[in-house]
């Protein structure tokens, strides 16, 4: 597909770029109206793609909570093995489409490697996440970047009090998540392993205070977000942090993103998939 239009696409979900506007540009793009409307579905996420782990899986144990954050009432997905023990926390976080079927069909996958996996609902303390995406995003518009990360940094006290959990942490995130797991990993001392996916850097300012260990994944094709990444790792060898860097050539911005066909790219999800896992697993069960 045109990279323009794939570029536009990601402009028209990370910038306040009317449905209107995106539709007028994408026309001029295509040609014609016919053939922009034709396009949209291989640009939008299709949930009815999301569920690769069942709802109701006998080896899993899933369930909706609710935790207390600084004024307000979280609301969460939690997914952790059907066998009982106690097991390494990892909170999976969003993109900017709220906490969705694809969401939670991740948090089942990280359960599914042995996790009591959390994702929390940053649109909670808005009435959560509706199931139309232009309206999630929109939402997004109305929430205060302080208070949201410290909304998903109660999401650990929670886990604390659970007998399933082992104290140890970890965090993955995409997109919106990705920076919200960088930002996680400056304000939460506690969380020993990071992997933000595509996300935007954290103010650099900050990062001495990180205390995790970082594993961070981009798509080659990502000129936004990939923009900081010099900077960032400057700032992460001055303050002589560990991380680890991994740029998937050819992948576009969302690539672990199975229901967004044109930018899914199933060899680097996979890959950095499997890199993830591998890091929890040596961090947090050891």
């Amino acid at each position: 597909m045109d990279q323009r239009i794939i570029n536009l696409f990601d402009e028209y979900t990370h910038k306040p770029l009317s449905r209107e506007e995106f539709i007028r540009r994408l026309t001029i793009i295509t040609g014609s109206t016919a053939a922009a409307l034709a396009v949209l579905p291989l640009l939008e996420v299709n949930y009815a793609h999301a569920e690769t782990i069942p709802l109701q899986d006998d080896r899993l144990t899933t369930e909706y909570i609710n935790y207390p954050a600084d004024d307000v009432t979280m609301r969460a997905y939690v997914a952790r093995p059907k066998q009982n023990g106690v097991y390494g926390g990892v909170m999976v976080v969003h993109e900017n489409r709220g906490l969705n079927p694809h969401i939670e069909d991740v948090t089942r996958r990280m359960a599914l490697e042995g996790f009591l996996a959390i994702a929390p609902d940053a649109l909670a303390p808005l009435g959560g996440t509706p199931s139309d995406t232009d309206k999630a995003r929109e939402l997004f518009q109305q929430l205060d970047a302080k208070k949201t990360i410290s909304n998903f940094a109660h999401g650990f006290n929670y886990l604390k009090t659970r007998k399933d959990c082992n104290g140890k942490f970890a965090c993955i995130g995409f997109c919106w998540g990705g920076a919200m797991a960088n930002n996680l990993a400056v304000q939460v001392p506690d969380l020993l392993a990071s992997a933000p996916y595509y996300g935007r850097q954290p103010d650099l300012t900050e990062v001495p205070k990180i205390k995790a260990e970082l594993q961070l994944h981009y798509a080659g094709m990502d000129e936004r977000v990939n923009a900081g990444i010099e900077a960032y790792e400057k700032a992460l060898k001055d303050a002589g942090k560990k991380y680890q860097l991994y740029i998937y050539e050819g992948a576009q911005h969302a690539f672990n993103n199975d229901t967004a066909p044109t930018r899914y790219n199933e060899e680097a999800a996979k890959l950095a998939w499997s890199r993830t896992v591998a890091f929890f697993k040596e961090k947090l069960n050891g």
